[in-house]
């Protein structure tokens, strides 16, 4: 029997695509084919010819090739292969053709000296702390590992009993206050997930804990999800996840030179004065690890939505198990690594598409980052030849192998950092790509750009699905949507809905410091994986459980290229604002559904500011369609069109406030940020929205009148460009 989703999911996915190209776009599908936005229908036929050219080359072989070079020894900051890997790309875009050089900072990078961490009472344990090699996996054993370690910990010796704190967010020690339990002076247990890793040593040290000890619980990632590895794809017992805990909402980056490039000779923070460094010890534990300290553990016993999947009562604490915890690391100043790549324009050389993908890993990073950064390889190799072809890009294309991102997102901000002058001129639109995997697209940004994602994810065939790579979205979108209402939604909407960016990869200077359009995509969500900062993320698991023929690697530098291309080919820019402002209202509502937020915040400047901003979007989207019909706007001189685009790329820089945001000035967008207490996570309206959260009730009055200036702002400026087109 067809279940009512699966009827409505086909029903849908019969109706949306006329009703997704509207009427305008179903007139001009019949008379030149799909239309491409920003292109006469001339210059779209051109074009599309181009891209069926490029997505052509990619090849997975060379992306396997690729990835065996790249992957085949442990590569973090300040490692020999780190460099090593930096000059090969530097070489491999120079064999294909393209400007290359490599752009170096010098960066504060702590590595382990000492680690322990062992329970003394009421029993003894002394953690391995140690990933064990494993006879299937040949890298598992490789020289060069960094120890298992959360970099930017505080140096420290404690000994103190120890309390569990479930996930170690806010939501948490308010269940603690409830319960009774205080972890002033305590050693706090958390378990990895529900916020970004940073965030719990920052609340514990809110709340007094003296060391933070973060671990992998088997229910999150482990056995409970699935087989382990090698046998299957999960964490395995004593497999950890490395990472950062710089407090990156605060802002990314180079403790010590905020806001500038780490250059050599640049002005430095005293470490004591870095907001970002943690407060207190951290480490990493397996769950191998972690489970001594469970069982040693008393007192209430623990929630139910508390308790992981390790075969012991989770109790809470505190004690009586009480643990000695020394971390001690090498706080060097090391060189980071950008490699740069550069097609020059041709008519607009000054109006640069960036994309970048890191090539830094916590040991060897066969998935995270070396499936991503292949596709942008391969990519680069595609553009390469078309230009020996006679191809010429209309503006300039800047591909970037960014170092240092694992750390704290270091290569791609001191870059930012460092060109920000130039950037706020020149930088149209940024692209970034990461890890990537099998199954759908993933894809989060600026929403001007949803639409013209969505004409790209139209345009490109996933092989396995035998469908375009939208269609297939939509139709796993829809077979995950919880209501009828939210099918009918995805189904119906003109557009492809982004999500909105927060952090967790290296767009975000682009885009919450500088104001710069940017997209964040990749493809993910089939299969299992826990081998994330491990040991075990290597060639072969990759080979075993990801994307081992390559066919989605291949898949993402077909889209990114034909993302790139058009960009940097589009007459007029493919922008498009009712999206964009149609979502700001979406904003607006949640924050009004937030308790007591009426009743003590005016919100109705915002809402008016929207009401704005929506219709001067509908005017310019009414004046580009005529335009469109017309032609007229296709053929006009370069300067005329530069002055329009200009404006048009310029658009993201005005929902930035120059002074930031409170307590954070480097996050400057008003519309998304990463918030203070969620880490990676975004927060839309972040002025507003955090301060009635935290019941700052005129600080969110201050941030709804600086809301409504950057909205109006963007209204004028959409104003300007529909005279423009007219």
């Amino acid at each position: 029997m067809v279940s009512t989703k699966s009827l409505w999911a086909m029903f849908f996915l019969f109706t949306s695509f006329s009703i997704g190209l509207g009427e305008a776009g179903f007139q001009a599908g019949f008379q030149s084919g799909p239309a491409i936005r920003g292109f006469s229908a001339e210059q779209a036929r051109e074009e599309s010819a181009w891209e069926q050219k490029m997505r052509a080359i990619p090849q997975p072989d060379l992306m396997r090739t690729y990835q065996a070079d790249l992957a085949s020894a442990p590569h973090h900051v300040g490692s020999p292969k780190d460099r090593a890997n930096a000059e090969w790309l530097l070489e491999k875009f120079r064999s294909f053709g393209l400007q290359s050089s490599i752009e170096e900072f010098q960066v504060l990078y702590p590595t382990p000296k000492e680690r322990l961490v062992e329970l003394v009472s009421p029993q003894r344990y002394t953690a391995r702390l140690q990933e064990p090699a494993i006879p299937e996996d040949p890298n598992s054993s490789d020289s060069g590992q960094l120890p298992t370690y959360n970099a930017y910990s505080a140096d420290g010796d404690v000994t103190a009993e120890l309390v569990y704190v479930n996930y170690g967010v806010p939501d948490d020690y308010a269940t603690l206050k409830k319960l009774g339990v205080d972890v002033k002076g305590k050693i706090v247990l958390a378990r990895y997930g529900a916020s970004w890793r940073g965030i719990k040593p920052k609340v514990a040290y809110e709340h007094g804990a003296v060391g933070c000890l973060i671990y992998s619980d088997p229910k999150d990632d482990g056995y409970y999800q699935g087989l382990v590895y090698a046998e299957g794809p999960w964490r395995p017992e004593q497999g950890v996840q490395r990472g950062s805990v710089m407090d990156m909402p605060i802002y990314p980056g180079d403790p010590l030179t905020p806001g500038v490039g780490a250059t050599p000779d640049a002005q430095r923070l005293p470490m004591a004065e870095a907001p970002t460094l943690v407060k207190i010890p951290v480490m990493p534990l397996s769950y191998g690890d972690a489970l001594p300290l469970l069982k040693n553990l008393r007192g209430r016993v623990a929630p139910e939505s508390w308790r992981g999947a390790l075969p012991v009562t989770y109790c809470i604490g505190p004690g009586p198990a009480v643990v000695h915890f020394k971390m001690i690391s090498d706080w060097s100043i090391r060189p980071i690594y950008d490699v740069i790549a550069r097609i020059e324009g041709s008519t607009f050389p000054d109006e640069w598409i960036i994309q970048g993908n890191h090539h830094d890993a916590w040991v060897n990073g066969a998935s995270d980052p070396v499936s991503g950064l292949v596709a942008l390889l391969e990519q680069a190799r595609a553009l390469g030849e078309l230009v020996k072809q006679g191809w010429r890009p209309k503006r300039t294309i800047v591909l970037a192998a960014w170092d240092g991102e694992e750390a704290g997102l270091l290569g791609s901000t001191e870059w930012a950092e460092q060109h920000a002058a130039e950037l706020e001129n020149k930088a149209v639109v940024y692209l970034n790509t990461d890890s990537s995997g099998k199954g759908w697209l993933d894809a989060s940004g600026s929403h001007s750009l949803e639409r013209f994602l969505h004409e790209v994810a139209r345009d490109i065939t996933d092989p396995i699905r035998h469908e375009s790579v939208y269609d297939a979205l939509q139709a796993r979108r829809i077979e995950r949507a919880p209501n009828e209402a939210a099918m009918m939604e995805i189904s119906s909407r003109a557009d492809l809905r982004l999500g909105a960016l927060g952090s967790g990869s290296d767009y975000t200077a682009f885009i919450d410091h500088l104001g710069i359009a940017s997209l964040n995509l990749g493809f993910g969500g089939e299969g299992g994986g826990g081998v994330y900062h491990s040991i075990y993320d290597s060639l072969a698991w990759f080979k075993r459980f990801s994307d081992s023929d390559f066919t989605y690697g291949q898949m993402l530098a077909q889209l990114d290229g034909t993302a790139v291309m058009r960009l940097a080919d589009a007459t007029v820019l493919p922008f498009e604002f009712t999206d964009l402002a149609e979502t700001v209202g979406g904003y607006v509502a949640e924050l009004r559904k937030l308790p007591v937020s009426q009743k003590k915040v005016n919100l109705a400047p915002l809402q008016s500011a929207q009401q704005s901003l929506l219709k001067s979007a509908h005017a310019f989207e009414d004046a580009y369609t005529k335009a469109r019909t017309l032609g007229a706007i296709f053929r006009r001189e370069p300067a005329q069109l530069r002055a329009l685009n200009q404006l048009l790329y310029h658009c993201e820089r005005l929902l930035t406030a120059p002074e930031g945001l409170p307590s954070r000035p480097w996050f400057k967008h008003q519309l998304y940020a990463p918030g203070l207490y969620t880490g990676y996570g975004v927060k839309t309206i972040p002025y507003v929205r955090e301060a009635i959260e935290h019941e700052q009730w005129q600080e969110a009055t201050k941030g709804v009148e600086v809301v409504r200036q950057r909205l109006l702002a963007l209204a004028s400026q959409l104003d300007a460009a529909t005279k423009l087109l007219r």
